[in-house]
């Protein structure tokens, strides 16, 4: 049942911190291994952490003027079913229902679980429950599944609730997030690391992994060659610089949605990227950025190949010692619930519209008596918890960078659709740059798109595939909806 009742909403601040809050995870601690691997230079790391960001903002100064002119709950759904039709909508929020954003939910869940097995080791992802055949269940994933529902049911209970939690986790993770940079820049910087990291910088080489034996071999490549390695690279930057967009599935439950969500998305997306920047220069500082895989000691194995890519935990172990795996564990812990809470807010809002657009379960589009689309959240909770169960969300994860990707060229260039199906509609704020940043970013964007499909053909196939299989599911829901 709809209620009348006046509900809180989400003032600037708080936008600010869904943007932040919903882009931190667990990435940032992790994916500069892998990355540094793929570009074996200091100065390549940096330069796609600093592109990764400015293709982030450029996407957000572009959303800014979207969510301007349709200012209502669903986001990233109702842009594409007004610059196209309701099948792309519907695409997109089937993506998002079955991997983009239920998958992320989950591997961030489990990601959660497995900080929180560091410290108490009965809940940790060795510590099997249950073994049937190949199929595992670790403690690890129940506690996965405890925290969603946990969260969850927090939401359902009003907008206040995960406002709450999104003000106390995601500061939190901000201000200890500064304190390691500022720690690792100003206090525990290595003068020779310094010196070995920023003296040759922009080494023209790859490592390659040989499945057979799980070693790497060290190649040298041509300049042709490091644009496509660094685009593959990116997949994991660009998947931690993800998820700024959930604010504007909320956009109906934001204080003055025409101008505080283009405000938070620039803000937030702007914080994250100078915070993810200055957090690599602070792992630069500390830890020597080529390494021994066969090293066992943290400078030995530097960023390159940090102790199950665990970068964060490398470096707080040069800040703060012996103690760094406890203080690393519980950042990662407040980061990752942090950031689920802002995910599972706001995205059960995009299934919502899509029911009101009858294209989804029908109890979908109502909301509880406390303002908060209840049906949406548990059904959404399920689908994760089967995620998580499964172990199978991982591999969705594999398949979701391109589709976002995707998404994210379609919806920015709904931005010049728009313009010319409704020019006197009214925008109150209009993307800065245009047309010259929007096109940049669809340029910038297909590029990245086009060389996952070069370099990761079957990945990007199956995630496409996955897409488009929401086809007959449209029809079906739109002759139910005629019936």
């Amino acid at each position: 049942m709809t209620t009348t009742k006046e509900h809180k909403k989400l003032n600037l601040f708080d936008a600010t911190l869904l943007v932040a809050g919903s882009m931190i995870g667990s990435g940032i601690f992790i994916v500069s291994a892998d990355m540094s691997r793929w570009a074996t230079g200091s100065g390549w790391l940096l330069l796609m952490w600093a592109l990764t960001g400015v293709i982030t903002i450029l996407a957000a100064l572009s959303y800014g003027e979207l969510a301007g002119m349709m200012p209502k709950a669903g986001g990233q759904y109702v842009y594409l079913r007004e610059a196209y039709n309701p099948l792309v909508a519907f695409l997109y929020g089937w993506a998002a229902f079955l991997i983009i954003q239920s998958g992320t939910i989950a591997a961030v869940a489990v990601a959660f679980a497995k900080f929180t097995g560091v410290l108490f080791s009965g809940v940790s992802e060795n510590h099997i429950l249950l073994e049937l055949g190949g199929f595992k269940l670790s403690a690890a994933q129940i506690l996965a599944v405890a925290s969603v529902l946990l969260l969850t049911f927090l939401n359902t209970l009003g907008i206040e609730y995960g406002k709450i939690i999104l003000r106390i986790f995601t500061s939190a993770k901000l201000i200890a997030l500064f304190g390691i940079i500022v720690l690792g820049i100003l206090v525990a910087s290595n003068a020779e690391v310094l010196k070995a990291n920023f003296t040759d910088m922009w080494q023209m080489g790859s490592y390659v992994k040989d499945n057979a034996t799980g070693k790497f071999s060290f190649q040298t490549i041509s300049s042709l060659m490091l644009v496509s390695v660094l685009g593959t690279a990116m997949v994991g930057s660009l998947f931690s610089s993800d998820a700024w967009n959930n604010v504007t599935f909320i956009a109906g439950e934001i204080d003055q949605p025409q101008k505080n969500i283009p405000r938070s998305l620039l803000l937030g997306t702007v914080i994250v990227t100078i915070i993810y920047i200055l957090a690599n220069v602070a792992y630069l500082s500390v830890l020597p950025f080529h390494g021994n895989q066969d090293a066992t000691d943290v400078m030995g194995r530097g960023i390159q190949f940090a102790q199950n890519e665990r970068v964060g935990v490398a470096a707080a172990t040069m800040i703060f010692g012996g103690v760094a795996t406890v203080i690393m564990a519980i950042l990662c812990m407040v980061s990752t619930f942090g950031c689920n809470n802002g995910i599972i807010m706001a995205s059960a809002r995009v299934y919502q519209e899509m029911s009101k657009d009858g294209l989804f379960f029908n109890q979908m589009k109502n909301n509880n008596n406390n303002g908060v689309p209840s049906f949406a959240l548990w059904t959404q909770c399920v689908w994760i918890c089967i995620l998580c169960l499964s172990g199978k969300y991982g591999t969705l994860l594999d398949f979701v960078m391109f589709g976002v990707m995707i998404f994210y060229i379609l919806t920015i260039s709904g931005v010049f659709i728009l313009r010319r199906k409704k020019p006197d509609a009214l925008r109150p704020y209009k993307t800065l740059g245009y047309p010259v940043l929007p096109a940049l970013y669809i340029l910038l964007a297909s590029l990245f798109c086009l060389n996952l499909l070069y370099t990761q053909s079957m990945t990007s196939f199956i995630g496409l595939g996955i897409i488009l299989s929401g086809i007959p599911i449209y029809y079906l829901w739109a002759k139910k909806t005629q019936a």
